[in-house]
């Protein structure tokens, strides 16, 4: 009889200890979510600055085509100065 209430002893604290651990792993993510929420929220606000920064070039667009042209331009020049 001793040996049964022993095991019932037993089960309950294995299941108290499994309990703990799971509660510890669960307030572990969510404390790691809420941490990933705030650095979530300040790299929103920074894309925010920096698209505000940027709304400033209005023909970034054109001086990237001149660019591209330019740099085909280059390449060609150089193609017809090497020979290749």
């Amino acid at each position: 009889m001793a040996s049964a209430s022993t095991e019932w002893i037993v089960g309950i604290a294995l299941g108290v200890v499994v309990i703990a651990v799971a509660a510890a792993i669960l307030v572990t993510i969510v404390a790691l979510a809420a941490r990933i929420s705030k650095q979530a929220a300040a790299a929103e606000d920074a894309v925010e600055v920096v698209r505000a920064q940027t709304d400033a070039l209005d023909g970034i667009g054109r001086i990237n085509d001149s660019g591209v042209r330019i740099l085909h331009s280059a390449r060609a020049l150089r193609k017809v100065a090497v020979g290749k």
